[in-house]
């Protein structure tokens, strides 16, 4: 199967000042980020429920919905921008990976993450390009609250060079293609 290019990249989280900075919008955080490196700004699209940041041939998108609706204006968004499933590719949090660990995969399921749940449901495959990032391994009881609570202040120094490392790791899949962004993010751990 031949690789699509990335045009369009989507954080995903939960809009709202009590959500900021939680471990569950760490999609949101590498958004910013890379919204902030491309020297573009975020644009409110009611129309869409999402905030949208052009960034020269790719889209960005923080959809605005809760999390476990996310599909809803993603799947508007690519449809009107034409953008198939191969060429999208999701931020999203993982607590089943180790703090500051990255994945990318190509496809798969949802692995229980209602965001990308959504997604999957709206899209119809799980075909659809995803980089994981590890927030640490919730408590098998409680994983709401976990992924809902900010990072601790020792945590913090990791949380933001795993941001750095999963902007770098979004940039090479749009330069380079997703493979090759697998080939190198998903072998790199922090230490």
């Amino acid at each position: 199967m031949e690789e699509k290019p990335i045009r369009l990249v989507a954080g995903l989280g939960n809009a709202g000042p009590q959500y900021a900075a939680t471990r569950h919008n760490i999609g949101f955080m590498v958004a910013d980020q890379l919204c902030a490196q491309f020297g573009s700004t975020w644009e409110k699209s009611s129309k869409w429920d999402a905030l949208l940041a052009k960034c020269g041939a790719v889209l960005l998108i923080k959809p605005t919905s809760f999390m476990n609706r996310s599909g809803y204006p993603l799947l508007a968004v690519s449809q009107f921008y034409k953008i198939e499933p191969q060429e999208i590719l999701i931020i999203l949090d993982d607590f089943a990976l180790g703090l500051g660990r990255l994945r990318i995969r190509a496809r798969g399921g949802s692995g229980g993450h209602n965001g990308l749940e959504s997604i999957i449901m709206q899209f119809g495959t799980e075909d659809i390009p995803r980089l994981r990032i590890g927030i640490g391994e919730a408590p098998r009881e409680g994983s709401v609250d976990y992924v809902l609570n900010r990072f601790f202040d020792e945590e913090k120094p990791l949380v933001r060079s795993t941001i750095n490392r999963a902007v770098n790791a979004v940039k090479s899949a749009i330069d380079n293609g997703l493979v090759s962004a697998m080939n190198t993010f998903n072998k790199i751990e922090e230490t």
